[in-house]
């Protein structure tokens, strides 16, 4: 299966998430989007086949999104999707693309819904909470 994942490799959602992926026996292509952002078109086609806004998409915590203002409900979605390629930081994250569709794995439980049932047993977050029972079934 193809599977691309926009990944920073410092946050612990897109870890979690990348290992998640790997648990259904797929490695995926993997994109540190902070130091190669996608294209304008690639990061508004993402955020769309997600089913979110251009603002739904954007991270406030630990960016400089109060300080660039982007907080301004004025602003168009031209002028948010700059501010992210301009500041990649600013791109939440991780986006995971597969066929199955497209996710903001936000919690990084979330990228289940477009994994195949493939899982190859348990799978514990980096905070400790499971997620897939020995049998790679999802604890609900």
């Amino acid at each position: 299966m193809d599977v691309t994942i926009y990944h920073n490799p410092a946050c612990g959602t897109s870890r979690n998430t990348l290992e998640m992926i790997r648990n259904a026996g797929i490695e995926p292509t993997v994109i540190d989007y902070v130091n190669t952002p996608p294209t304008r078109d690639r990061l508004a086609q993402t955020i769309t086949d997600a089913g979110l806004t251009v603002r739904e998409a954007i991270r406030e915590k630990g960016t400089p999104y109060a300080e660039l203002g982007l907080d301004n409900p004025e602003l168009t979605d031209d002028q948010l999707l700059d501010a992210m390629l301009k500041d990649p930081i600013l791109i939440n994250r991780p986006f995971v693309i597969t066929p199955m569709g497209t996710r903001l794995s936000r919690p990084s439980e979330l990228v289940l819904d477009i994994l195949p049932d493939t899982h190859k047993g348990a799978f514990t977050k980096e905070d400790g909470e499971r997620v897939l029972d020995e049998k790679g079934r999802r604890i609900v």
